[in-house]
């Protein structure tokens, strides 16, 4: 039997599993709403297809095509197992808004449904433990489109949906090293602000383990080991790059753009173990230090192969 996995959205969360199912046989597709970006798609093994932007606009379900060879609802026909990584916005989950009926429909026959969403729903623990049975209570916009985004997927009757909370998420590329080389790094303090990372490859070893093991109905926290204050993971990233850390800055006192103010207003500590003890997922990389130093030493190492 060959396996298909679809993924609406393919991002860099997508793009991680693609690179764990792909060498197995698998067969992926990714949709996109940029067209620039299916050579890309294709050179990764994967078949991209055009989500069509206007399509996304009317909230009802719509007869989409693309110019590719197979069409996103003949994509949904083939998959068996599909992976929700699009945003909610202002109208809703986009996927459902355009393939409500066609999902519905769907849903007896997929083995696995991963919805990615955040652990932003969980609103402010003022820095306690979370697990996956707290009540939800987002206090941010975002974290709010994300629980009516969830409440939507699990309302559909027979979806195996399983449901990822990651934190927040950091890999190749994305990282606090550029910020310090450049200068515009900042320690903004916060007392009693935590928060809860994952490393990219770690979430596409939860994803690939949880199709393993499907378990509907199951949501997941998606984190590492160590949760910190963000000043820490800014000091410690400084001390690799022997450079002296950037000034603090109070939290009243920084300029900060609407969406990065929106992190400092939520604090908790986010458990994981759920991912170990249903999926035996064993971390990569068990906290920041781990992340940020193997992140470095493969910048350095790629230099090198670089003849930089």
């Amino acid at each position: 039997m060959t396996h298909t996995l679809l993924c609406f959205g393919y991002g860099y969360t997508a793009r991680a599993l693609a690179r764990v199912l792909l060498p197995q046989g698998w067969r992926v597709i990714g949709t996109t709403r940029r067209p620039e970006s299916l050579a890309a798609i294709a050179a990764t093994g994967a078949t991209g297809l055009l989500w069509p932007e206007e399509n996304t606009k009317n909230g009802v379900d719509v007869d989409l095509g693309t110019d590719t060879d197979v069409d996103i609802k003949a994509a949904l026909d083939a998959a068996n197992h599909v992976l929700i990584s699009a945003a909610p916005d202002q109208n809703g989950d986009p996927v459902l808004q355009a393939l409500m009926g066609a999902i519905t429909q769907a849903a007896p026959r997929l083995a696995w449904l991963g919805y990615l969403s955040t652990t932003g729903v969980y609103g402010d623990s003022g820095g306690d433990w979370v697990t996956e049975e707290t009540p939800i209570a987002p206090s941010t916009l975002r974290g709010q489109r994300r629980q009516a985004a969830e409440q939507a997927w699990r309302a559909i009757p027979g979806l195996a949906l399983h449901i990822f909370r990651l934190a927040g998420i950091y890999g190749p590329g994305r990282g606090p090293f550029a910020k310090l080389r450049a200068g515009t790094a900042r320690r903004i303090i916060k007392p009693g602000q935590m928060f809860s990372r994952i490393h990219v490859d770690d979430i596409a070893q939860v994803l690939a383990a949880s199709i393993k093991r499907p378990n509907p109905s199951a949501i997941y926290n998606v984190c590492d080991d160590r949760p910190a204050p963000p000043q820490d993971v800014i000091s410690y990233a400084a001390e690799l790059l022997g450079m002296p850390p950037p000034p603090e800055v109070p939290f009243e006192q920084a300029e900060m753009s609407p969406m990065a103010r929106s992190f400092y207003a939520e604090s908790k500590r986010i458990r994981n173990d759920r991912i170990k003890s249903e999926l035996g997922v064993t971390l990569l990389y068990k906290d920041y230090q781990s992340v940020l130093t193997a992140m470095l030493k493969s910048e350095r190492d790629s230099a090198v192969e670089q003849g930089d």
